[in-house]
């Protein structure tokens, strides 16, 4: 972390000299025309854009620093051990299956005590093509009424709904040929608690709306739901999941996120946790419900 700031720090020292590089040329060539005092502002509002946003990182990297050392402190293994006991916990991946996101999820879940660590896992396969969905769909009388992009929404609530809930799961069935990419675990066993992660990118036009009916959908249900992802992913998915009322932890790859997601699993304040742009770090542990 000392090299990171060391870092910015430098950056800072870069932006600011060729800030003042600037002014001094000004001020060394005396009358300046329209033009060219128009070049001038846009140079010193380009610059301090930059300057901002090194102040964003620094911030960020002394966030990441105090969440991680105080994780340390008191021991991570300490602080997750049957936070979440004999939970069953399942795993939604939009796009395909991030291995590494999904061992780090894997692992915290079962340091924490959930029951067989991972329940059940399935992994959207995005973009959707709604015209071979209505054909599945089509072809089950019982779910024909969810086909046209009007009903993308209720589709993907529906999904979700059976995801958290288990049971016979009709819709994934039927959907499962050209909607996922891979599935493991049994569907059967109601969850306590669901973890979302976007593998992919950004969606729009039909995905995007059949993906806002799957977050609200998981959202509905009552049972603790949280989307994840890394602290250095480029795209965050925190608006989408922030939208739909899912809580979320921005920083899985750390420490800190480990214990931010085992303790909303486990009932702890909803909100939104990490170091990018965050409620907070972690959510207050004293909060936690009675299960935890």
């Amino acid at each position: 972390m000392f090299d990171l700031r060391y870092h910015v720090a430098s950056l800072a020292a870069v932006f600011v000299a060729l800030l003042v590089g600037i002014l001094v040329g000004v001020g060394l060539s005396g009358k300046v025309d329209d033009a060219e005092k128009n070049e001038l502002r846009r140079r010193v509002a380009d610059v301090n854009r930059q300057l901002e946003a090194v102040g964003e990182r620094e911030a960020s990297a002394g966030r990441v620093e105090d969440a991680n050392t105080a994780v340390v402190e008191l021991g991570l293994s300490a602080l997750l051990e049957d936070r979440l006991r004999g939970r069953r916990v399942g795993l939604l991946f939009v796009g395909s299956p991030d291995r590494d996101l999904q061992s780090t999820v894997r692992a915290t879940l079962e340091d924490a005590g959930a029951r067989g660590g991972l329940t059940r896992m399935r992994a959207l396969n995005v973009p959707i093509d709604s015209g071979q969905l209505d054909g599945d769909l089509a072809s089950h009388p019982a779910l024909a009424g969810y086909r046209g992009p009007d009903r993308l929404r209720e589709l993907g609530r529906l999904l979700a709904q059976e995801f958290a809930f288990g049971g016979g799961a009709p819709a994934w069935d039927a959907l499962s040929e050209h909607l996922v990419v891979e599935r493991r675990g049994r569907a059967r066993p109601r969850l306590q608690g669901v973890v979302v992660a976007r593998s992919a990118g950004p969606q729009k036009g039909d995905t995007a709306r059949f993906l806002a009916g799957v977050y609200e959908g998981l959202a509905s249900t009552g049972t603790p739901a949280v989307g994840v992802e890394r602290s250095t992913d480029e795209t965050s998915a925190a608006n989408a999941f922030e939208r739909a009322d899912l809580s979320s932890v921005d920083d899985i790859d750390l420490p800190a996120g480990r214990l931010a997601l085992a303790l909303l699993l486990a009932g702890a304040e909803p909100g939104h946790y990490g170091v990018n742009d965050a409620d907070d770090v972690l959510p207050p542990i004293e909060q936690l419900g009675a299960g935890g």
